[in-house]
């Protein structure tokens, strides 16, 4: 079995074990650095309370020795241009899990501003902006990888242009006066399909027969009708209250 399936396995085998434990001393407790600020999301509010959880002793270690926020938005963008490499260089697991770990990155940014008590406009400009250049990147990996194929090549431009309008009828909202965080595609479920299509892509590739970069194409194309969809729906959403 591959290396990264195994690190996957255990690292989801971990994760299912915590959960009980979460479940019976930590769920439903007030989380003051949860400030839902990214809407709703898909798995539910469980799955995103216990993965604040998880990530508590990183959190943890980061305000002990005194991270900026800003080093995690950083990081953020170097894991989204790693990962576009690897995407690039047909390196699709490796990619996969930068993806991830970009996430990762992007969650812990925002709860050590706020338990510094550094939020404010400026770190949610940097936020909300460097998101944007990591899936760029990450996106642009994507296209290359895939450039030899008509159909995926225009998945993953769908995909990229449908990410970034989900982004801008939001931030256009915002711009007057209208708050949106509604919709199924935002950025929580574009990293776990991108990330999770990368790693898995070339053991269920081989296993199946198919070509490799058919599973995470298929996820790809999930993201831009999802996407899509999203947008279109936050702008129906945002102008009926402008009316």
């Amino acid at each position: 079995m591959r290396i990264d399936l195994v690190v996957l396995l255990g690292l989801l085998g971990l994760a299912f074990a915590s959960m009980p434990i979460y479940a019976t001393t930590a769920a439903g407790r007030s989380d003051p650095l949860d400030v839902d600020e990214r809407g709703s999301f898909v798995l539910g509010d469980f799955v995103r309370g216990w993965f604040y959880w998880f990530v508590r002793p990183i959190e943890r270690a980061a305000l002990a020795i005194g991270a900026s926020p800003t080093a995690f938005n950083l990081l953020g963008v170097a894991f989204g241009a790693a990962g576009g490499a690897l995407f690039a260089t047909g390196r699709l697991n490796l990619g996969g899990w930068a993806v991830l770990l970009g996430g990762a990155a992007d969650v812990l940014d925002g709860r050590i501003a706020r338990a510094r008590g550094l939020a404010g406009p400026r770190g949610a400009f940097l936020d909300s902006t460097l998101d944007r250049f990591a899936e760029v990147a990450a996106f642009v990996g994507l296209a290359v990888y895939f450039q030899a194929s008509t159909l995926a090549l225009v998945a993953v431009v769908t995909a990229l242009g449908g990410s970034l309008l989900v982004s801008y009828a939001r931030a256009r909202g915002e711009s007057v006066g209208i708050v949106c965080k509604v919709g199924v595609m935002q950025r929580a479920e574009r990293l776990l399909l991108v990330g999770f299509g990368g790693i898995l892509d070339p053991a269920v590739t081989a296993a199946a027969g198919w070509t490799p970069g058919a599973l995470l194409v298929a996820l790809i194309s999930l993201v831009a009708v999802g996407t899509l969809g999203t947008a279109v729906y936050r702008t129906v959403w945002i102008a009926r209250r402008l009316v």
